[in-house]
């Protein structure tokens, strides 16, 4: 694949929208990060749609760029912009921001013959008197209310955190241990057992695409972590969704910590990882 994901550029985007923390729902910095979103995805060269909702008296906005045909079923790829707190949030979701800036530039030269949706979404994380992914839902609310049929919904969520030491990689149930790394050194693809098929024909995909490694699950709702990201909004509403993540505090100790700064994270897999759902998703969309 010509022209691989620049390190450098990932890591300036995740220190950017670190700069702007807190970005959380009553933080100045969320509006901020909003901003830098609008302006990198509008460099794609496509109109930025701004689909604003309303929550506690606030404004709040989703963006959305799309390529390929106008019409017909979609393949949607969502990242959520907020972080917890007053956290920096660099893995969590600075991480899946930045690859999401960086599709977006690729798709801008890429012909088409299903309809791509790449979404920034705000207001995934709990908030004060909020319930969490608030951002996603308002926009899969308003898909089925328009009638939109969806291929498929991939939420990219924490994808810039690995540990290549052995046992620093938990899982819900210790008998997983038997069938998953003990390192932190792979990307997961995660659905509810709707998404099998897609599940085993992700992994199977990223595993040719890119030298990283790719691990599926596709298991109930109830396992703790499934549904963590803004892909069961989707699930919600009827639609298939899938997560995509390094699979957040069962991995990473600064989950949610003010340490999630720019510096824990591994650019160079990011890179890997972003150009390889790149592959996977031309492959799914593409002519």
């Amino acid at each position: 694949m010509s022209g691989g994901t620049a390190p450098d550029t990932l890591r300036s985007h995740v220190e950017t929208l670190c700069t702007c923390s807190p970005r959380h729902a009553t933080a100045p910095g969320l509006d901020r990060a909003a901003d830098y979103v609008r302006s990198q995805l509008a460099l794609a060269g496509r109109p930025v749609e701004e689909h604003s909702f309303e929550r506690n008296g606030k404004t709040y906005q989703n963006f959305v760029v799309s390529f390929g045909p106008p019409d017909g079923e979609r393949v949607i790829v969502g990242a959520h912009y907020d972080a917890r707190d007053d956290t920096p949030g660099a893995d969590d979701n600075a991480s899946a921001v930045a690859v999401l800036l960086e599709l977006a530039k690729h798709f801008s030269s890429v012909p088409l013959r299903t309809r791509l949706d790449l979404a920034a979404y705000t207001l995934e994380e709990i908030n004060p008197g909020l319930p969490s992914l608030q951002g996603s839902t308002e926009h899969a609310r308003r898909l089925r209310q328009e009638g939109v049929r969806v291929k498929l919904m991939m939420a990219l969520e924490m994808l810039g955190y690995f540990d290549d030491r052995s046992g620093r990689q938990n899982y819900p149930f210790p008998f997983m241990k038997w069938f998953y790394p003990a390192e932190g050194n792979y990307l997961a693809v995660v659905g509810s057992f709707r998404e099998i098929p897609w599940v085993f024909r992700l992994v199977q995909s990223l595993r040719k695409a890119s030298p990283l490694a790719f691990y599926g699950l596709a298991a109930p709702q109830w396992v703790p972590g499934i549904e963590h990201s803004d892909h069961q909004s989707f699930w919600n509403r009827g639609y298939p969704a899938v997560m995509v993540t390094d699979t957040a505090y069962l991995r990473n100790p600064h989950y949610h910590q003010p340490t999630d700064t720019p510096d824990t994270l591994d650019y160079n897999r990011m890179a890997q990882a972003t150009d390889a759902l790149r592959a996977v998703l031309t492959s799914i969309v593409g002519k």
